[in-house]
């Protein structure tokens, strides 16, 4: 048996107005998410836990079948092990994005989606002032970079460590949002510094003259020591590849021991070639059990509160993902598909929501169910009801049995 998890990241959302009272997903023409929706089953999967953040991470974590209750650690470790740093016990990781602020308001949690090369030096400039005994700047993609400091220079403060995500709070005044408790000090030490560096640079000066936003300042955030993650064939006995252009997911996937697989044209944003990613998750199927494929277009448009942009990726992965896929899947046989966003973006709230998302699984051995189409709504028709996220992978595997009873489940939700 094959096995394609095509994950549409961001993509739950709320009825909008706009949309005379439909969701982005309702209102997308999916004709091929609906037909698996029509020939498979489904439900809704709740991948954040109580008490959680409501990111990728530990979504995504989820939904590869790792309880985040009792394996997350943060998210800057799972990033730094997608650029192959190797972190020590008292390393703690931090995603750095470049932010655009001015008059202290977040005005671009992505500083106009920079590009990587940009980027890469605006972090060099970084590493060059300020790195040392104890501090490295890494450098990612696009806004997406990496702040390892040891754990011993954030000493200084009491109470939790709190550094709330760039894109929670675009619009808003930074001073209310700036990190809190432990180790707080260095960290906002840093951003000041890092204003006065990054306003030096002749990128940021370029970047104002052709009216693009300037990355004028780091945020970090998303801190975490390293995690200790059982392989995913140990786990599942199952071998698997992954394809996305996120540092995040790609970090998760080596650690857990799954194939991480670049596609030229694959890029986090708008503008990624889906048809390219769908072409590779065939290809990887050759030689892996379970593919998954990561589109991050969705959740940048929830993030923008850009209607239009969501619903056109969403049409962008029906046809140029899930068609292919589908009929692929018809001609193998041997083959599931399942299409499933890891949180909600909804455009009126910008961020993240730790709602349970619709998901859908067609093929081999599915009998299907009452939904017609793949929706928010629709998915309380679904025959599995709502589910824990780290089970969905043995759901995947075995939809006919009964799940085991191994963590309680909040009301309301199937274990």
């Amino acid at each position: 048996m094959k096995y394609l998890i095509v994950l549409t990241d961001g993509a739950a959302d709320y009825p909008l107005e706009e949309l005379a009272g439909k969701t982005p997903l309702e209102s997308a023409l999916t004709p091929n998410l609906d037909r698996l929706a029509r020939e498979g089953a489904g439900g809704k999967l709740k991948t954040i836990p109580s008490g959680l953040p409501p990111g990728s991470d530990v979504a995504n974590l989820s939904i590869l079948g790792y309880n985040p209750a009792r394996s997350y650690t943060g998210r800057g470790p799972l990033e730094a092990a997608s650029l192959g740093i190797v972190m020590e016990d008292d390393d703690v990781a931090f995603r750095c994005n470049l932010v655009t602020v001015s008059e202290n308001i977040m005005v671009d949690y992505s500083a106009g989606h920079i590009t990587s090369e940009e980027g890469a030096v605006l972090i060099a400039a970084l590493e060059e002032r300020l790195g040392g005994l104890g501090l490295r700047f890494y450098p990612g993609k696009s806004y997406r970079h990496l702040l390892v400091i040891k754990e011993q220079l954030l000493e200084e403060g009491s109470g939790r460590l709190k550094t709330p995500p760039p894109h929670d709070i675009s619009g808003e005044a930074t001073a209310p949002h700036l990190p809190r408790g432990r180790g707080s000090r260095l960290l906002k030490d840093l951003m000041t510094q890092s204003r006065i560096i990054l306003d030096e640079e002749e990128i940021n000066e370029i970047r104002i003259d052709l009216g693009e936003n300037p990355a004028n300042m780091i945020w970090p955030w998303g801190e975490g020591k390293p995690p200790a993650l059982e392989s995913f064939r140990e786990k599942f006995g199952i071998s698997g590849a992954l394809i996305s252009a996120v540092d995040l997911l790609q970090g998760m996937a080596r650690l857990i021991g799954m194939t991480v697989i670049e596609v030229p044209g694959a890029t986090g944003y708008f503008d990624t070639d889906y048809g390219a990613k769908g072409r590779a998750a065939l290809a990887a199927l050759e030689d892996h059990d379970l593919v998954y494929l990561h589109v991050e277009a969705p959740d940048e448009a929830g993030h923008g509160g850009n209607i239009t942009e969501k619903i056109k990726a969403l049409e962008n992965i029906d046809e140029k993902i899930i068609g292919p896929l589908l009929t692929a899947g018809e001609e193998r046989g041997d083959t599931r598909i399942a299409v499933l966003p890891d949180h909600a973006t909804p455009i009126a709230v910008r961020s993240h929501v730790s709602d349970p998302v619709p998901f859908v699984i067609w093929g081999e051995g599915i009998r299907a169910d009452r939904m017609e189409v793949l929706s928010e709504r629709e998915a309380a028709r679904g025959r599995f009801r709502q589910k824990s996220g780290h089970k969905f992978i043995k759901l995947l595997l075995s939809p006919e049995e009964k799940p085991e009873k191994d963590d309680p489940s909040p009301p309301g939700e199937d274990t």
